[in-house]
Parts: structure tokens; C-alpha cells; sequence
């Protein structure tokens, strides 16, 4: 309250209380003066309380008057809703540098949809909604709770599963809250067929993207539903478990069950979070023949829902853009992973087949990543340069030649000759196998060399807990399966034998001539 509104206030009570006591020592002598008639001195006596009463609720008025325009003010000058300052702030950073990788990202269809979703989360963050879906199996009667919430008929009820196709959004107003309440009914999951998982991936992809979720049953949860159920706990979704259709239950079968679903969803979500419903009664018949439907009994979800979003609505609003701009980012990431992974993998099979024409032209009289140094060099600076590494080529040979002493520490380079040598044996003449070997065995630790650089730009240049060695022995692992020992020995046979054999045969026909 203002200091000038205070002092007029304390002003006006000293005011009050001098004219009341004037009047009350007024009075008292006159009354003293008509003491000669009880009538008038009584009549004087009440007139002096009517007076006091009345000079007291006229001050009450007023400070009350005076409390209640402030807070009228107050609520004008009061800034609209708004998500809390922190949050928002981590949203809109997020979303910066989602755009920032959606911009890499080659693929022009993907690029549009990526910024599509970054455009809908900021439309999030501006309209001011809680987004409630409804999330469960098509049978636990999802569609009949959001006819009981919004008290009117919005879906058919008893619809046979699969009758909802998409979401469907109802907005809701509730006591006490300026937000609007957005209820979404989703398809239903577990259903059958092709179609069936087509609603139910949308079923996910709107439970994903809700500020609040109910999570309907009507019995004890099954795995196939636990799973997702806790699956989007983990990812921070605020989760309300609902047991519909108590009325066909008995009390004692009810709580039973109300108490195995908080045992088996303790810990990510509270037992106040688990609430029994009866959303669409059955009809039952009377003695009489009548047909009688009670109420629906929802209750206990309404309580709890709007506890929830008079308390949490502004915080799973925020939270809720957070999550959705960090998934997002999540989802650009991997795109773009997968996009210079692409790149990476073409620049490896381009170098494993100039290093095996470098030793095949060349022989050694043993196998050594050694003597292709320099090409290996390039190839690190080429994969670097996708990642948005920047290195010289100096760095490029120190990092080729740190991974072939690996290599031959392990006995790789042995190793894989051996397979290469089995392989080729099989396949070509022996009068080129010694140089064929020597070139293919090259092309073959290039490439591991080359996979496993990939891994190390992937992870921000770091080789991990386990260092080169881990990561050169699983990319050996990868590349020795049959499959593609195979498909990798028939290439090498067209890019490394053949040109040799041709080459043999020139070089006989010139000799013979």
C-alpha cells in the first residue's frame, strides 16, 4: 500500500476515535441531564450506538474499497501467462541450435520437416495450452473417459477397435485456470494388422508430445503396456494411470487391483497418480424391466487432474517444450550422423583401394600399413574434414601411424592377411596371388583403420573408455564376417586382381614379341 494511503488511513482512524469519544462525552452529560427520564436517556444511549457502528463500518468500507481496487489494478498490470524464464530460455537455445543442424542436413525433404517441427514447438511456447492425452489400448474404453470429462458426447463409445483413426482434440476450460485445456483421444495400441501399428506409431508420436498424459487400463497391466507406459516415463512424460470400468468390479476386486498397478509402477509414478474410474457404466435391469445407467464416476480423475494443473500447469508446459526441442535435436543429430557417416564410408572405400593400388604396384616383402602412410594421412584429413574437424596433414600422419603400430600390436596386420590370403586362394591363379595378396591385405587394414577414424570424429575425437585398441578390435570383429568377406573379396577381385592379371598378360605378350 502507498505511504500516502497509509497516512490518510491512520488519519482517518484518529479522526473516528477523537469525534467518538466527543460524541460519548457529549452524550454521557446530556444523558446525565435527562436523568430524570429513563425513556429519553435509554433513546440517547442507543442513538450514541448507532452512531459509533455506523462511524466504524463506514471506515471498514473504506479500507476494504480501497484493497479491492488495488487488487483489481494488480490484476491489469498483471503480465500474461508465461512458461517459467529458465526453461524457455533452455527451449529457445535448443531450438537455435537445432536450426543451426538442420541447416547441414543435404536432404531437402528432411531438412523441411525438421524445421517444420522446430516452427510447431515454437507455436507451443506462444499459445498458451495444456496439451492432456488420452493413451492406452483401444479396449480400455479411452474414448468413453474423455465423453465423461468433457460432459457431452464428443466419440462413440463401445466403438469397435480402430474406429479412432487420428487424434481428436477437445478443448476444456477449468475453474481457476486462464490456460486452455487441450484433451487428445489417440487410437489405441496393440491392435492387429499393418494398419493397426500405423495408429499406433501416431498413438506414441501424440503421447510423446503431451504436457500430461492419462494412461488408461481396465485391469491389471499387461507387459506390452507396462513397457511403453514406463518408456515414456523415462523420458520425463508427467503420467496419470487410470482403472476404468471399476463398475464391473467389485469394491474389494477394485482395490486389489488399484493396489498391484501402484506396486508395479512404483517408482515413476506416485500411488496418487493411480486413480479408479467407472467412465461408462454398463446398463443394468430392474426388477421392473427398466433399463438404468448410473453416472459416470470420474471423480477421482478430475480431483486429481486438476490438482495437477492448477499446481504443475505452468512447469509441464515448460518442461513439456523442453523435452520436445531436445528430442528434436536428438532427432537432427542422428540425420546428420547418418549423412556423414555416408560421406565418411565412400571417402574409406576410395582410400582402402588406392592403398592397395599403391602396394600391389610396389610390393613389400611383408604386409605394412607403414608404407601407406601418406595415403592413409589424407584419408584422416578428408574424414576429419566431415566432422568439422580442420587438420594438417602432419596430424593426419601422426594419427595414421599411432593406429597401424596398433594394428600391429595386435596382430591384426597377421590376422588379416591370413583371411585374405585363405580368401583369395579360393577365388584366383597362383601366379598373381603373392602381389594380389599383399594389395588386398592393404585395401582390407585401411579400411578397419578408416571405420575406426570414423568412430573416433563421431565422438568429438575422443577413442573412449577403451581407447584405439577397443575400437580397432571391434571394427576387425565387424569386418571379418563372412558376408562381407565375401562381397569385400569379389570387389577386390575386379579393382586389385584383374588390373594385375591384365597387366601380367601385357607384359608376356611384350616379352614373347
Amino acid at each position: 500500500m502507498p505511504l500516502s494511503r497509509l497516512i490518510t488511513l491512520i488519519i482517518g482512524l484518529i479522526v473516528i476515535l477523537g469525534l467518538s469519544l466527543w460524541l460519548i462525552d457529549s452524550l454521557s452529560r446530556l444523558y446525565w441531564q435527562l436523568s430524570y427520564s429513563p425513556l429519553l436517556g435509554n433513546l440517547l444511549l442507543f442513538l450514541l450506538v448507532i452512531l459509533v457502528a455506523a462511524l466504524i463500518a463506514a471506515f471498514v468500507y473504506y479500507v476494504l474499497k480501497i484493497q479491492s481496487g488495488e487488487q483489481r489494478r494488480s490484476n491489469r498490470n498483471r503480465p500474461p501467462i508465461k512458461v517459467p524464464e529458465a526453461k524457455t530460455d533452455a527451449a529457445s537455445s535448443t531450438l537455435s541450435a537445432v536450426r543451426q543442424q538442420v541447416s547441414q542436413i543435404q536432404d531437402e525433404v528432411t531438412r523441411q520437416a525438421l524445421l517444420s517441427k522446430s516452427r510447431e514447438i515454437e507455436a507451443n511456447l506462444s499459445r498458451g495450452e495444456i496439451q492432456v492425452v488420452v493413451f492406452g489400448t483401444g479396449s480400455a474404453g479411452k474414448t468413453s473417459l474423455v465423453n465423461a470429462v468433457m460432459g457431452r458426447m464428443v466419440g462413440k463409445v463401445n466403438a469397435p477397435m480402430g474406429t479412432t483413426t487420428a487424434g481428436e482434440t477437445y478443448c476444456l476450460r477449468l475453474k481457476g485456470m486462464e490456460r486452455r485445456i487441450l484433451i487428445t483421444d489417440t487410437p489405441g495400441i496393440l491392435e492387429a494388422g499393418v494398419a493397426g501399428t500405423e495408429r499406433e506409431q501416431l498413438a506414441r508420436e501424440l503421447a510423446t508430445s503431451a504436457d500430461l498424459l492419462l494412461f488408461v487400463v481396465d485391469n491389471d497391466l499387461r507387459r506390452s503396456e507396462y513397457e511403453p507406459l514406463k518408456a515414456l516415463a523415462e523420458i520425463g512424460k508427467r503420467s496419470l494411470l487410470v482403472l476404468n470400468k471399476t463398475d464391473l468390479y467389485a469394491e474389494e476386486d477394485t482395490q486389489a487391483i488399484l493396489a498391484k498397478l501402484r506396486q508395479r509402477v512404483r517408482g515413476f509414478i506416485s500411488t496418487n497418480d493411480v486413480v479408479a474410474i467407472a467412465a461408462n457404466p454398463q446398463e443394468v435391469e430392474l426388477e421392473n424391466g427398466d433399463i438404468f445407467r448410473s453416472e459416470p464416476e470420474i471423480v477421482p480423475l478430475l480431483r486429481r487432474m486438476a490438482a495437477i494443473l492448477r499446481a504443475e500447469g505452468e512447469d509441464l508446459v515448460a518442461d513439456n517444450i523442453l523435452l520436445q526441442s531436445i528430442r528434436l535435436g536428438e532427432e537432427a543429430k542422428k540425420l546428420i550422423d547418418a549423412q556423414r557417416r555416408r560421406q565418411a564410408n565412400k571417402i574409406v572405400d576410395r582410400f582402402q583401394w588406392i592403398g592397395a593400388g599403391v602396394v600391389s604396384v610396389t610390393p613389400l616383402p611383408i604386409v605394412d600399413l607403414l608404407a601407406t602412410a601418406a595415403v592413409n594421412a589424407q584419408m584422416v584429413v578428408e574424414i576429419g574434414r566431415i566432422y568439422g574437424c580442420e587438420l594438417n596433414m602432419e596430424r593426419g600422419r601422426e594419427l595414421a601411424l599411432s593406429l597401424a603400430k596398433t594394428l600391429a600390436s595386435l596382430g591384426i596386420v597377421k590376422g588379416a592377411l591370413q583371411l585374405v590370403s585363405t580368401a583369395l586362394q579360393l577365388n584366383i591363379a597362383t601366379f598373381v596371388i603373392g602381389r594380389a595378396i599383399q594389395g588386398v591385405t592393404a585395401a582390407y587394414l585401411t579400411r578397419i583403420a578408416g571405420k575406426s577414424f570414423i568412430e573416433y570424429f563421431r565422438h568429438d575425437q575422443d577413442w573412449g573408455d577403451g581407447g584405439m585398441t577397443e575400437v580397432v578390435q571391434r571394427q576387425f570383429q565387424l569386418n571379418r564376417r563372412d558376408e562381407f568377406v565375401k562381397a569385400f573379396i569379389s570387389e577386390a577381385i575386379a579393382k586389385v586382381v584383374k588390373p594385375l592379371t591384365d597387366r601380367k598378360e601385357v607384359v608376356e605378350e611384350i616379352e614373347d614379341n
